[in-house]
């Protein structure tokens, strides 16, 4: 480890990239626990700094992926991998809905995250107030998704080591590549991937790293906090797996036929409030709430069914998010999902008639 991190850490006119190798081993060195605490903080930071490479990004997927066997997930489900790592301040989590209104309209969602940072809550603390579960076995994740088409899986549970990098984000103050890593696992290599980032230099980074990696489809996207989330108040900028190739997009919600919102009906709740953005979920998944709020979850879904081959583009792929909630299948969906009953969540008692009443 001494001499990765002098490989990497000499300063801007002399360091140097890993190569492949050096990467992997530097990644096993991390997870068995034979670099020292000096050493494991030394080399993060020195790689924040350097910012990682194309390939230090893949070979460190690549080896922290030989840890652990993917989910055995039956190969004819539609499944998208959608990793939920960010942690929300200024929005609500639109991700979760619009998850359940695609595996309402016959996708299947694979979301995985962890709670690293205790001021950006996460997708599971909203998901236990709807009462689905948050703390599943990976054997259970794979039957959760198999029968319903939907499961939440805590990266703790899966792979124990890379919670605990990530977790590390609380005492250096600062991210490691190991956000990025987690983004890319794809636990259960689902054939389509939808990740969301913040950072403007991981943007082209994570697509040709994935392709490094053999994935043939995946929608990385300039999310909305870091999410896999398209805005609503917007333009969206987009990257575009496909086969052997990366296209770049921008998307406007004009260009799926819904109208422009405002960042007000995209806004969030504190930790403390999680009870009230469970209750706007499930008034808009009851297909009760209309406006900007609904259509951030239409269009987002539309992606994810998009992602799961349901149809040509994500435009064609908004009324089948539409149909989902009028019909009532979302809501049945969630019914099917909230396995954890009334109980969970006693703040949540209701489905509110107004999205007005939920805006923070």
């Amino acid at each position: 480890m001494q001499r990765f991190i002098a490989k990497v850490g000499k300063g801007q006119k002399a360091w140097k990239d890993l190569t492949w190798q050096e990467a992997k081993q530097a990644m096993r060195l991390l997870v068995e626990g034979e670099a020292t605490p000096a050493q494991v903080g030394a080399f993060l930071l020195a790689m924040r700094i350097k910012v990682e490479s194309v390939a230090e990004l893949a070979a460190f997927t690549a080896a922290v992926r030989e840890y652990v066997e993917p989910l055995p997930v039956p190969g004819h489900i539609p499944l998208v991998d959608l990793p939920t790592y960010a942690g929300k301040q200024d929005t609500f989590h639109a991700s979760i809905a619009a998850a359940i209104v695609a595996a309402a309209g016959g996708a299947a969602i694979l979301m995985h995250g962890h709670e690293a940072v205790p001021d950006r809550p996460g997708t599971a603390p909203v998901l236990a107030k709807l009462g689905i579960p948050t703390d599943l076995l990976p054997k259970r994740a794979v039957e959760e998704l198999a029968s319903k088409g939907f499961a939440y899986l805590d990266i703790a549970l899966y792979h124990p080591p890379i919670a605990r990098f990530l977790d590390l984000r609380q005492e250096l103050g600062v991210r490691n590549f190991f956000s990025p890593v987690a983004r890319m696992l794809n636990p259960a290599r689902a054939p389509s991937q939808v990740i969301g980032l913040t950072h403007p230099p991981y943007f082209e980074k994570t697509a040709e790293a994935l392709l490094m990696l053999g994935c043939r489809h995946a929608l990385i996207l300039r999310g909305v906090e870091g999410d896999p989330e398209l805005s609503i108040a917007g333009v969206t900028k987009l990257l575009e797996v496909r086969g052997e190739r990366i296209f770049p997009l921008t998307l406007l919600p004009k260009d799926l036929g819904l109208p422009l919102g405002s960042p007000r009906e995209m806004a969030g709740f504190p930790r403390a409030k999680m009870g009230q953005e469970a209750a706007l979920l499930r008034g808009i998944l009851h297909n009760q709430i209309r406006g900007g709020q609904r259509n951030w979850i239409i269009q987002n879904a539309a992606m994810l069914l998009y992602a799961g081959r349901k149809g040509s583009s994500i435009a064609a792929c908004v009324p089948l998010a539409q149909q989902a909630l009028d019909s009532g299948a979302a809501a049945q969906k969630l019914a099917e999902l909230a396995v954890a009953g009334e109980a969970v969540g006693a703040s949540v008692t209701g489905v509110p008639r107004s999205g007005e009443d939920l805006v923070p």
